[in-house]
């Protein structure tokens, strides 16, 4: 079988989506050896450069011109005799010559419809259309979460039976264990504390950090955020200086995925309060990392931290700290979360994920 990708979030998005493009194509290259995999884009970056080297993983530069995309890539893919094209960001290409090819696009979210004030008006309306037409356009649909599929279903008039649920997993990084010398590099580099607490992503108001802030001032209990700022950061800094917080919580960025993962496996408590996820990957990552997780009980994130996370209201600052401060103070109920959690994140790996993709392939050829 000849699989095609859009790839640009491959190649060119460095978290997110392009977390996401590399390790489907790395897990499948890497359980269905057989298949060959194309990866079209106008241009190719260092990025996923080891699975690129796999001698059953091909880049193929699409052909120039205008919105390339979206009216030659697809055409470009069934040249090369592609059997299957699959989008991996919510988008299709629209131009299709009459060979045969089946079409799949992954829809991570659709934050933009539930949340439309953390979204400008155009970018609302260009996203709302490319999603509805690839979604017309797509023999299946693959949904990262039951939530996701539920809201395709509901804002995109969407048949049930078109869509399939199919988790993603997260970068190995996370299941390895990491030599004692980049351990002890990456404490003395980031300066971090004997214990603290830690808060990974995009510091933006969806994100809801501001929450977590709240719930531990008046505690001496540090926290580590990595991740970029935005200008919600501010909102942020102004109450950590009217508090006198600032030494209380280290921002990190520029972070490398080996560095990230020591600094998952040296937290205590992993805290994720956002309002609204299509999945949650963080929350993949810290069970992975065997540390526990509290997170809020709206969305897919109990989809993604099982029955033994703890479950918050990410609007109820209280709430937040004793589940926190609880964790924090109990050792013995620490590790029994931690161990539970590791359990039930074993689903989340890269074989049973590499098999449901290859079945929802094979099953529409």
């Amino acid at each position: 079988m000849k699989i095609a990708f859009d790839a640009k979030r491959f190649f060119h998005n460095t978290s997110g989506l392009g977390n996401y493009s590399r390790d489907l194509v790395r897990i499948l290259s890497e359980y269905y050896p057989d298949n060959e995999y194309l990866l079209l884009n106008k241009n190719k970056s260092d990025r996923g450069k080891d699975i690129l080297e796999r001698p059953n993983v091909r880049f193929i530069e699409t052909s120039k011109g205008n919105l390339s995309r979206q009216l030659k890539m697809g055409k470009d893919a069934q040249k090369q005799g592609a059997d299957i094209f699959h989008g991996l960001s919510g988008e299709l290409p629209l131009k299709w010559d009459q060979k045969p090819i089946k079409k799949i696009v992954t829809i991570h979210d659709l934050i933009f419809v539930r949340y439309p004030q953390y979204y400008s008006f155009f970018d609302r309306k260009i996203h709302l259309w490319k999603f509805k037409k690839a979604a017309s356009i797509a023999d299946k649909i693959i949904a990262i979460s039951e939530q996701t599929k539920r809201d395709i279903v509901q804002y995109l008039n969407v048949p049930e039976s078109k869509v399939e649920v199919i988790y993603q997993g997260c970068h190995k990084a996370f299941k390895e264990q990491q030599s004692p010398e980049l351990i002890q590099t990456a404490k003395e580099k980031f300066k971090l504390p004997e214990r603290f607490i830690l808060n990974v992503g995009t510091i933006e108001e969806r994100k809801n950090l501001l929450s977590v802030v709240k719930a531990i001032s008046g505690t001496e209990i540090p926290m580590v955020v990595v991740g970029r700022k935005t200008k919600y950061y501010q909102k942020i800094e102004k109450f950590l200086k009217n508090n006198k917080m600032e030494k209380q919580i280290i921002f990190l960025e520029g972070v490398s995925m080996d560095e990230l993962a020591v600094i998952y496996k040296l937290a205590d408590i992993f805290v994720y309060p956002s309002f609204f996820e299509g999945f949650g990957i963080p929350v993949i990552e810290a069970l992975f990392s065997k540390t526990v997780v509290v997170t809020s009980n709206t969305s897919c994130l109990p989809e993604a931290g099982g029955k033994d996370s703890v479950y918050i209201d990410p609007k109820n600052d209280l709430d937040i700290k004793a589940k926190i401060q609880f964790l924090w103070d109990n050792e013995s109920e620490r590790k029994r979360r931690e161990e539970k959690g590791f359990e039930f994140v074993q689903k989340f790996n890269d074989e049973p994920i590499a098999n449901e993709l290859m079945n929802l392939y094979q099953k529409i050829i």
